[in-house]
């Protein structure tokens, strides 16, 4: 048997055994999946401009699926066709930062793998969509991260002024991160909806901010928050988009860093950019992309052009390096994003898992760390 058929053999075998435990263990998972939207936070749902038919929708017609074949077609190459180099054969290079250190430090950003961020911006700490465990899926045989040491834990964080939810996928929403984390909470900014499922995990309601598309929180002192749109969508389980996604724009004295969240291209990045100005930094996804789902997940050169309609001058990736949710090789989003890159109006920041980014350093160089085949030890020291 060759490597691809025993890969593809085991992903089948994981993909049956998940259907039959999602057929059995839905009310074992419940805690994990958290409720759906109701009472006063339904009714406001329904007020929203976004929201219709009793479900959200993007600002443009979104097919999910856009393959030749449709769904079922895009779900059985997914599952069932072979693919190489999903995930890396060694452990990626890690810096082991201690956050807590970064406390008296301003303009910092750290990307903790995947889409888990972590700013200090004008005297705050500002936490987004952390996913520390070693799956991001309803059950712990689906969706591993990447081999190695990971570095990051709940326990290991500072106090977090803000926590940002962009959208209720696993990926991004974790019951086990969150409820580690939930002392060390001060402020939530989610999209509408999501504060149903942090609410039944035990967040106070009263630091829990939902707001929808183009509305603004203020999460602390010289911190505001805008939730924007995104072209997305939602569902942690059968129901789909009950609750909303978005993206923000973080705003603190003289600094704008916008995150797009999960987002396919839109205009919306062209009318963000209208109204807020430049950007200091864009945070845009950059993976799990694939022409059978391009409306809801950017390929790299759609990253690229939003940084540009976003007038940004710096452009930090995410969305990769931890876990694969795709068809495509692992690196092939550093490859890609780098060469549309290249002599474009912003600088491209690629650190480690873990390495701090400086964001008032514009003479700040990241080497291409994805080239490196092999590392003598997957996780360093920072």
């Amino acid at each position: 048997m060759t490597w691809n058929s025993m890969k593809l053999t085991r992903r089948r075998m994981l993909t049956l055994v998940g259907l039959s435990c999602a057929a059995a263990g839905s009310c074992a998972l419940q805690p994990k999946i958290g409720p759906l939207p109701d009472g006063q936070r339904l009714e406001r749902i329904r007020t929203s401009p976004n929201h219709a038919g009793g479900e959200f929708h993007n600002q443009l017609p979104t097919e999910l699926f856009t393959g030749e074949g449709g769904k079922v077609s895009s779900m059985w190459d997914f599952l069932f066709v072979p693919k190489d180099r999903l995930k890396p054969d060694h452990p990626l290079p890690m810096v082991g930062t201690d956050l807590r250190a970064l406390a008296g430090r301003d303009e910092a950003a750290v990307w903790l793998g995947h889409s888990s961020l972590f700013l200090r911006t004008g005297d705050h700490t500002v936490l987004i969509d952390p996913v520390f465990g070693s799956y991001a899926a309803p059950f712990f045989f689906m969706n591993r991260a990447f081999g190695g040491d990971y570095p990051y834990a709940a326990h290991a964080m500072p106090e977090i002024d803000c926590l940002i939810i962009s959208h209720d996928h696993w990926d991004h929403l974790d019951h086990a991160t969150l409820t580690a984390l939930r002392p060390k909470v001060k402020a939530v900014v989610c999209p509408l909806g999501v504060g149903a499922i942090l609410e039944e995990w035990g967040f106070d309601p009263a630091i829990i901010h939902e707001a929808d598309w183009y509305e603004s929180v203020q999460a602390g002192r010289n911190l505001l928050v805008h939730v924007l749109p995104a072209r997305h969508f939602s569902g942690r389980w059968i129901s789909r988009n009950k609750t909303l996604w978005a993206g923000f724009m973080i705003e603190t004295a003289g600094r704008r860093v916008f995150y797009s969240g999960d987002s396919g291209y839109g205009p919306h990045f062209a009318q963000i950019g209208e109204r807020f100005g430049t950007v200091d930094l864009a945070i845009m996804e950059n993976g799990q992309y694939d022409p059978n789902w391009k409306n809801i997940h950017m390929m790299p050169e759609e990253a690229v052009q939003g940084a540009m309609d976003l007038r940004a001058r710096a452009l930090l990736p995410v969305h990769s390096g931890r876990f694969c949710i795709s068809n495509h090789a692992w690196d092939a989003p550093y490859e890609r994003i780098a060469a549309a890159s290249a002599e474009k109006p912003f600088r491209l920041l690629t650190p480690r898992i873990g390495e701090v980014v400086d964001m008032d350093n514009e003479s700040q160089l990241f080497d291409a760390w994805w080239k490196t085949t092999k590392q003598a030890d997957g996780r360093m020291s920072g």
